[in-house]
């Protein structure tokens, strides 16, 4: 692992902005034309963008194949075949063969824990279908067998694949094995500490996010979901080495029923919540305008050493549970923006229900990421048929018949607001420090820290005898249960505040809108 920064970095660090030409020129995206002037640089931003440009960036591209199999129920909007089709187009089209490909190890107890609380992974891990009927104290206490969070077969695997890949992807950024890390299994934004939520068990965002902050001063977090990143700001809502940015739906009903523009943090951390509140049927035009405006104003002020991205795919137009109305090339432009600041960044998943616009999607953007030009002929491959009549990676998604509720003047509103938020930022980036020490409780053992780097040195050489990861011993009553669920109730502090809204107001997130998107049946994908 490499040693901190001196002080001289930490203080004098900033990221070179987009590369563009004069400020009348455009930015092209399909049939759209955005003028830079939408995300005016300003000369001190021009000239704090020192930092030369990579030769080409190293990308790490983190799957298991197994995700895909996991299957959250009949009828359940949150389908994980999606990650296999995703996988699938990517493999087609050889986009691999631009990356490095790892097979990440599955996160621990301990990696889980180090943000939610032990009694809650503890009943992830006991849980099952089978033996639920023995959880019922439980199920209320940490919300989950409920409808939007069921217990299904393999959970505690599922949490430990997706939430292992986004610390893997963090861990290869803070080595300086890879500029860029893929994970589009993980995005799973919505997670409590002590509780599941909006189809999210396990949060791997804050995960990777605790990981980062052991060798980054500030970690940007930014969310292009439908639904706000609400699990994720309210973990670092008193933090000033966080800043978070959600450009979501926002009404005051629309799930999670949080992201206003009036949290904007708290404590240390006032201020560092950015919240983006968009209205119905947002189009490529208007999105583009209000992300380019507002995150060239977040890397210029905040200055963030490194990104992470959530390309949650219901955002797209046509998505069963969303309600934007943007193109798959509308929402790459996001990945391509961020990109262009040249700064080290990890990529994640999130929601997105219909699944085949949700593999187009994200397998657009690692061509994005790899700088690659597709052709919109989509690659033989073994679920082909999902992506018919067209069979094109962009098909016409776009609902020309609804109307987009955010006027200009809304939208700057929105960037003024925001703009005057972060004009308390603007001596933050050169506050004085001399170590940059790790948001958790201790620091790894010397021991630890070694086979953490083994780790990443042969991402693929992780398993225990018959292939399997070795899991640590369980001892009945352990964490406060017994074999038949029982335990004993503890209390908890509180988690950071920063709700807003009527819980009793808020829809459930698998509740469809009222203008129902394209439908995919439920797919049973078997990934060799």
């Amino acid at each position: 692992m490499p040693d901190h920064k001196p002080d001289s970095v930490v203080q004098n660090w900033a990221p070179p902005l987009p590369h563009q030409a004069s400020s009348g020129s455009s930015l092209l995206l399909g049939s759209s034309t955005f003028s830079s002037s939408s995300a005016p640089v300003s000369a001190s931003a021009a000239n704090a963008a020192h930092v030369g440009p990579h030769s080409k960036e190293r990308i790490a591209y983190l799957h298991c194949n197994e995700v895909g199999n996991f299957h959250y129920g009949d009828g359940h909007p949150m389908k994980p075949a999606r990650l296999a089709l995703t996988h699938n187009l990517v493999i087609g089209y050889n986009l691999h063969k631009k990356m490095q490909v790892y097979s990440p190890r599955r996160a621990t107890d301990e990696d889980m824990a180090e943000f939610h609380s032990e009694d809650y992974i503890e009943f992830i891990k006991r849980v099952t279908p089978e033996n639920i009927h023995n959880f019922t104290k439980f199920l209320s206490r940490f919300n989950i067998g409920v409808e939007d969070c069921p217990v299904f077969d393999g959970l505690y695997d599922f949490c430990r694949i997706t939430s292992g890949a986004s610390i893997e992807g963090a861990r290869k950024l803070n080595s300086g094995d890879a500029d860029i890390a893929i994970n589009w299994s993980g995005g799973l934004h919505h997670a409590k500490k002590f509780e599941a939520s909006g189809f999210c068990y396990v949060n791997d965002i804050v995960l990777a996010i605790l990981e980062l902050l052991r060798y980054h001063p500030r970690v940007l977090y930014i969310d292009i979901d439908v639904h706000h990143g609400d699990g994720v700001q309210e973990a670092f809502y008193h933090s000033n080495r966080v800043m978070t940015v959600s450009f979501h739906r926002y009404d005051g009903q629309f799930f999670p029923g949080t992201g206003s523009k009036e949290e904007t943090g708290a404590r240390d951390g006032k201020h560092y919540s950015i919240n983006v509140p968009l209205h119905e049927f947002i189009d490529d035009a208007s999105y583009a305008y209000i992300f380019k405006h507002v995150m060239t104003n977040v890397m210029e002020t905040f200055r963030p050493s490194v990104i992470i991205l959530q390309c949650g795919a219901d955002s797209l137009a046509s998505d069963r549970l969303g309600c934007f109305n943007l193109s798959i090339k509308g929402h790459g432009e996001c990945v391509r923006f961020m990109k262009s600041f040249r700064v080290p960044m990890l990529v994640l998943g999130g929601g997105g229900y219909t699944i085949r616009n949700v593999a187009r999607c994200w397998t657009y953007e690692t061509a994005v990421l790899t700088d690659t030009v597709l052709s919109n002929d989509l690659p033989y491959n073994e679920y082909l048929s999902h992506y018919g009549p067209d069979f094109k990676l962009h098909p016409p998604i776009i609902d020309n018949h609804s109307e987009n509720a955010n006027s200009l003047a809304y939208l700057d509103g929105l960037r003024q607001s925001i703009a005057e938020t972060l004009r308390y930022l603007d001596a933050a980036p050169s506050v004085h420090m001399s170590a940059i020490p790790p948001p958790i409780a201790t620091f790894l053992e010397s021991e630890q820290a070694a086979a953490d780097k083994a780790e990443d040195r042969f991402p693929d050489e992780r398993r225990g005898a018959g292939g399997q990861m070795e899991r640590p011993t369980l001892h009945d009553g352990e964490h406060g249960y017994d074999d038949k669920g029982h335990g004993h109730d503890h209390d908890h502090d509180t988690p950071a505040a920063g709700r807003t809204g009527s819980a009793g107001a808020v829809r459930g997130k698998g509740q469809p809108q009222s203008k129902a998107g394209e439908e995919d049946m439920d797919v049973e994908v078997e990934v060799a």
